[in-house]
């Protein structure tokens, strides 16, 4: 998390001596979501002994055990741990389908409201949850002719996961 921190202060600050606005206040919710999630996964292989970046764009899942898969890339595989970002409190969050898979979510605060825009308090990450679970655990969502299904913890899956916490930002 601290790489994370470590970027958006310097970011920040070269864009705010700019007069440029924030790195969070330019990016849309799910773009920064996006990025975080990238970010946190390439932080974690690098932080990490066993576990390496998935070589295959878009492959599942995002962290390999490393050697597990030939040059450590593989379209879908179970060996691993998924990584996702969202400001959604208690860690809920859209995924491409339920599966049997380890997941990490982060769960991100941005202020994006103090005025002036100088006083905002930094992006910070408020819990992470690592799970294992199974496709049981998720309910699929339609999402009609011009939506992407995607699948969401149900009622369960998330106590599940929430009963798995590593981390949680008190005030």
């Amino acid at each position: 998390m601290q790489d994370v921190y470590d970027f958006f202060y310097d970011v920040n600050q070269h864009l705010r001596d700019k007069g440029l606005p924030r790195l969070d206040d330019m990016l849309r919710p799910a773009n920064l979501s996006g990025t975080l999630s990238d970010m946190l996964t390439e932080s974690l292989a690098k932080h990490s002994r066993t576990l390496t970046v998935n070589a295959y764009h878009n492959g599942h899942p995002d962290l390999l055990v490393e050697g597990r898969y030939p040059d450590n890339k593989i379209k879908s595989g179970e060996h691993g741990v998924e990584i996702k970002s969202t400001r959604k409190r208690g860690g809920a969050v859209d995924t491409h389908g339920g599966r049997k898979q380890w997941m990490c979510v982060f769960v991100y605060e941005v202020d994006n409201i103090t005025e002036p825009a100088d006083m905002r308090r930094p992006l910070r990450i408020r819990e992470v949850y690592l799970g294992q679970v199974e496709p049981d655990d998720f309910r699929r969502n339609e999402r009609g002719d011009l939506g992407t299904r995607t699948s969401t913890l149900d009622r369960d899956g998330i106590a599940k996961l929430r009963r798995s916490w590593v981390y949680m930002h008190t005030d």
